[in-house]
């Protein structure tokens, strides 16, 4: 399923935040308990009335300033390329400014949906300027306050009008799996390996002009596809050289995909920018696969294996079922170790457990170790089963959901990895109170 795209555009101040965490309805995290994950993002995924879409917030636009540089300019080119509808927020205390107008004019250009949402609507200086903003010539105008939320439904009803609850994609039967990282990791290099390696090549795919590339191959006789957001198009080296749109890219690609395969560098090691995508793909519940790609730079092979393992685990501890393979793309060594991840990662991300098989993994690991007490009251589990795939998701009923500490719904998980092969997927457990649908 593919969603589409919310930008946010305005010039500094006009409360562009604050309606993004409102329409998200969250203050923006990632995952509890998750050491070294950055937190703080300006994309979201987000749901209303049923209809999926991303949420982008493009930060302030000062065309009017004489230091507004290039780069600048072009985060926010790029961020209305992307986008299928554009808010663009006004500010109605200040009311019309030649800034709102340069906006208008690069929104104009771009031939995008957009929707001016007049923002402070609940101070009588809004009141007053409300009427300059229709000369900025576009056909929706909603008044919103995004303090107070007032306006942000009706916002939203213009916004999704025409979403589809679904965009169907004809290939939804077979394995898709996406290469993400950083720029210069060696994405491009090893979709290229892949496709050489496992050919044949069915057909190059391409979607609009913001889609990634997908492309169908066969390994083993079956049928494939991967979804490539290294850059094969002119602008692609582009979206790659803006951190945060390459970050956008990622996001719309493991959406899509059954297994993400984390690329990165061995003679760069991990920085913060692969954490933070590795987020993303554990977020959404995807399979995972972690690519140290270069390893044909790296001298004294089996001791560096052995610390890139443990620097890894350090600074991922919020995925260690993840396998890690170690290859080059440029010199295909070891590239035919990957594959057969990918496959085993995508089984496990699809296995369906036995009612009776998952009741008696718990009440064993319940018995070996009971919860501790919390105010003379202790936890009770009576039933447990798998309620879904993708990643497998399992309903736990239990005396009261509030007696459930984190680190004892990790000792539970960790006991159900023990007993059943998991490797390269989350597992998601959820607590419920008995009789609770």
């Amino acid at each position: 399923m593919k969603k589409n795209v919310v930008c946010l555009v305005g010039k500094p101040n006009t409360g562009k935040s604050t309606i993004f965490n409102r329409i998200i309805g969250k203050k923006v995290s990632i995952i509890e308990d998750s050491p070294g994950v950055t937190r703080d993002r300006i994309y979201a995924s987000s749901i209303y009335n049923d209809k999926s879409f991303y949420l982008i917030d493009t930060g302030g636009i000062d065309l009017s300033d004489a230091d507004f540089n290039e780069e600048i300019k072009m985060q926010a080119e790029l961020a209305i390329d992307e986008s299928d509808v554009i808010v663009f927020i006004v500010d109605g205390k200040t009311g019309l400014t030649n800034t709102d107008e340069l906006i208008r004019d690069m929104l104009k250009k771009s031939g995008k949906k957009t929707v001016v949402a007049i923002n402070k609507i609940d101070s009588k200086l809004a009141q007053d300027n409300l009427y300059e903003f229709y000369s900025l010539g576009f056909d929706d105008y909603i008044e919103v306050s995004g303090e107070h939320g007032i306006g942000i439904s009706e916002l939203l009803d213009v916004v999704t009008k025409n979403f589809n609850d679904k965009i169907i994609d004809e290939d939804d039967d077979k394995l898709k799996f996406s290469v993400i990282g950083r720029p210069n990791v060696g994405k491009s290099s090893l979709v290229n390996a892949l496709l050489n390696e496992n050919r044949v090549i069915v057909s190059n795919v391409a979607g609009t002009t913001r889609d990634a590339i997908d492309t169908k191959f066969k390994y083993n006789n079956e049928e494939y596809i991967l979804i490539d957001t290294a850059g094969l198009r002119k602008r692609g080296k582009v979206y790659e050289s803006v951190e945060k749109y390459s970050l956008l890219r990622s996001m719309k690609a493991i959406d899509r995909s059954d297994v993400c395969l984390l690329v990165l560098d061995a003679s760069e090691g991990i920085v913060e920018q692969d954490k933070h995508i590795a987020s993303y793909a554990l977020e959404a519940g995807k399979a995972c696969v972690i690519v140290v790609n270069k390893w044909d730079t790296i001298e004294n092979k089996d001791n560096a294996i052995k610390n890139m393992t443990e620097e890894i685990r350090h600074n991922f501890q919020f995925m260690p079922w993840a396998p890690i393979v170690f290859l080059s793309a440029i010199t295909k060594k070891r590239i035919h170790t990957l594959m057969p991840e990918v496959l085993k990662a995508y089984e496990n991300a699809t296995k369906e457990i036995k009612t009776n098989i998952i009741n008696d993994i718990i009440r064993d690991a319940y018995i070996e170790t009971p919860p501790p007490s919390f105010r003379a009251k202790r936890l009770k589990i009576y039933f447990a089963y798998q309620k879904s795939i993708k990643p497998p998701r399992f309903d736990i009923e239990v005396n009261s959901k509030g007696l459930v500490h984190f680190s004892y719904k990790r000792y539970l998980e960790n006991k159900i990895r023990e007993n059943i092969d998991f490797k390269g997927t989350p597992i998601i457990l959820e607590f419920k109170n008995k009789g609770e649908n």
